[in-house]
């Protein structure tokens, strides 16, 4: 019998932060590292080994089916480069006939038979898997490998998944798709190569893969792949203008030292917006602390609505008696242009003229308000 990895969701390139990008593909080539010194006889790729179809690449050799990501309608993906250079095999093999898919093996050392089908954008793989019929191959360890969404694993997420009674019968199955570290009989999930937001930085802080040896019964390692140490702090901010200093005081605590910084900012802000937090000023100190790399999410930091009550008592003049209310609740130098700002956002497109034409005379005409050169 073998040895192999099963790695899911490495989403190279997935990451906007170049330094973040960076510590993904760390993490991918420490689970590369592993393998080879762990002597495996192969590694699935379990699908999303991109985070797009056309991406940069980094050559490896593996199995491999693709994911969602690496889906793309016409079928061509960058996987196909891997596989005509020899770097990797596509284990898809599927036959469609009337009323089912058959799925071919790819055959490893005449006792393992390895099946893919892959994952598609939206879930639309989920109706197709429910034809799925494996040519079968008497004697032999099945693995099938799935980049899809199984019903034990969604939880109450509101996605469609495969009732995995419906799936054909299979020694080991080899899943991706779903970010989490997941085991239900022989269906695993391994989770992520590497945290791929800012909440799976939080909830995993590190990437995983699986080795399973299927010499010995119930051999299942869970692999954690662990680059930099993650720092998560949460702020409830009423105030933004103190928020600046809040946060800094308490990362003058913290040992951050090529560390993560994850800052969680939640709340109302009563009297005054996000802008008021100086996020620069932050990131300032973080460097200077030595930190890798911070990151903020400010998704639950809401801005107290203004209640405005206005009594109206000329219809015709509602936006002028708005205004006029407003400002006087709200004293600033900016009330004086809102009145102008109103009117520029009333220009009209003038026939024939272009989109960008258009845009740009709107653009023009706002800087003008402002005073802008």
């Amino acid at each position: 019998m073998v040895k192999f990895a099963h790695i899911a969701d490495v989403h190279l390139g997935g990451w906007k932060q170049q330094p973040m990008q960076d510590l993904n593909l760390q993490s991918f080539k420490q689970a590369l590292d592993i393998c080879i010194s762990e002597n495996l006889d192969f590694v699935l790729i379990v699908g999303d080994l991109f985070d797009s179809a056309y991406p940069p690449i980094e050559i490896l050799k593996e199995n491999i089916i693709a994911g969602s990501h690496d889906y793309s309608v016409s079928g061509k993906t960058f996987l196909d480069v891997l596989e005509k250079a020899g770097f990797c095999k596509n284990v898809l093999n599927a036959e469609e006939r009337e009323n089912e898919i058959l799925l071919s093996p790819v055959i490893y050392d005449g006792q393992i038979a390895i099946y893919g089908y892959p994952g598609k954008k939206s879930g639309l793989e989920v109706p197709e898997l429910k034809k799925i019929r494996l040519n079968d191959a008497p004697g032999m360890f099945k693995i099938f490998m799935l980049h899809t969404t199984i019903d034990k694993a969604k939880g109450t997420l509101p996605i469609d998944s495969v009732e995995i009674g419906l799936l054909p019968k299979a020694d080991y199955y080899a899943l991706g798709h779903l970010h989490i570290d997941f085991q239900y009989k022989n269906f695993v999930y391994p989770g992520p190569i590497f945290p791929n937001n800012f909440q799976e930085l939080e909830d995993l802080e590190h990437g995983s893969f699986y080795i399973v040896d299927t010499k010995v019964k119930n051999s299942l390692k869970r692999v954690r792949l662990k680059i930099k140490d993650v720092v998560s702090l949460n702020f409830e901010v009423k105030n933004a203008l103190m928020a600046t200093d809040q946060i800094i005081a308490e990362l003058g605590k913290q040992n951050i030292e090529d560390k993560v910084v994850l800052l969680r900012l939640r709340g109302e802000l009563e009297s005054s917006k996000h802008t008021d937090i100086k996020f620069q000023k932050i990131e300032e100190f973080a460097k200077q602390k030595k930190a890798y790399f911070s990151l903020r999410n400010t998704r639950d930091l809401k801005t107290k609505e203004l209640a405005l009550e206005v009594e109206i008592n000329d219809d015709e003049n509602i936006e002028d008696q708005t205004i006029k209310i407003y400002s006087e609740e709200n004293p600033s130098d900016f009330n004086k242009l809102i009145p102008e700002l109103i009117n520029s956002l009333a220009i009209e497109k003038r026939e024939g003229e272009t989109t960008d034409s258009f845009t740009n005379r709107i653009i023009d005409e706002s800087k003008r308000i402002f005073k802008f050169k």
